[in-house]
């Protein structure tokens, strides 16, 4: 048996992950009296044996019963019944443009404002966030990205490290990304814009990629950057850090950034103990305003 407990902020992604785990087999039960999980959890794996996948939906909806899941929980690690907590968190303000997009109220706002409703709901989930085996910031994810993350997880049992990593290209002319934690700047390396023919292409295709790597500086580089990365990797899990974005940026954000974006990705896949995204933000924009 397999028991896995869904929380998180309202939304984060709680309800899309629900509808993963009973695609994978689950069976899920949303936001269930919190006095009854225990006599469940037992029912089940008696039920069955050795007990189903049994994947339980518990957030704020619980009001005051909620403080007492802590009991519950420990309880069950006493009786050993294996149970695992994933927490889906956003930034404050991702949760407020979601419930914007949405029209629907926070359960804790009230008539008042979204942000406090959040603040008061981070302090009464403090204490499943912090025994959580399993945290994911779905603030930057897609629905298929966050479903073959928990595929990643919970089907392919892969290491998980609490990570998510996205590198991003951009472009220096059109502003640095503000929520950038890493930022390189590879406006050394040799520009396709000055050559005619690579000028229109963009750093997806093969010859400006040739065009960038030539010489053997971007292969150093690139080395150099890994090797920082991966010691700056393990440094942040330590500190559970969950959100990782690195910026890379040339001039216009087509050719160089994506170049080298698309090669640190590369490398930074093939290690699957934590999750990895690839965004080009600017890598059409000179077409667009050339309109």
């Amino acid at each position: 048996m397999r028991l896995i407990i869904v929380t998180g902020m309202s939304g984060a992604g709680k309800t899309v992950a629900l509808k993963v785990f009973e695609d994978l087999g689950f069976y899920c039960v949303d936001n269930p009296p919190i006095p009854l999980m225990e006599k469940f959890a037992e029912l089940t794996l008696e039920r069955t044996g050795h007990g189903e996948d049994v994947a339980l939906g518990v957030d704020i909806r619980s009001g005051e019963e909620l403080s007492t899941l802590d009991e519950t929980l420990r309880k069950w690690k006493a009786a050993q019944i294996p149970c695992e907590i994933l927490f889906l968190d956003a930034n404050d303000q991702t949760l407020i443009k979601r419930y914007k997009e949405t029209r629907r109220s926070h359960p804790l706002a009230g008539s008042g404002r979204v942000d406090k409703g959040i603040e008061k709901e981070r302090q009464k989930l403090e204490f499943l966030k912090r025994e959580a085996d399993y945290i994911i910031d779905t603030s930057k994810l897609l629905t298929r990205e966050l479903r073959q993350e928990l595929e990643r997880i919970f089907v392919e049992n892969q290491r998980y490290n609490n990570l998510y990593i996205t590198v991003l290209s951009f472009g220096f002319k059109y502003g640095i990304p503000a929520d950038a934690d890493l930022v390189f700047d590879v406006r050394f390396l040799p520009n396709p814009y000055y050559e005619e023919e690579l000028r229109p292409r963009t750093g997806e295709e093969q010859a400006v990629r040739d065009y960038v790597m030539q010489g053997g500086t971007a292969d150093l580089f690139l080395k150099k950057l890994y090797d920082m990365i991966e010691f700056l990797i393990s440094n942040y899990v330590l500190e559970g850090k969950n959100q990782l974005v690195i910026a890379i940026g040339c001039t216009g954000g087509k050719h160089r950034s994506v170049t080298i974006a698309n090669a640190l990705f590369e490398r930074l896949e093939e290690h699957r103990e934590f999750g990895v995204k690839i965004e080009h933000r600017d890598i059409d924009k000179d077409n667009k305003q050339k309109k």
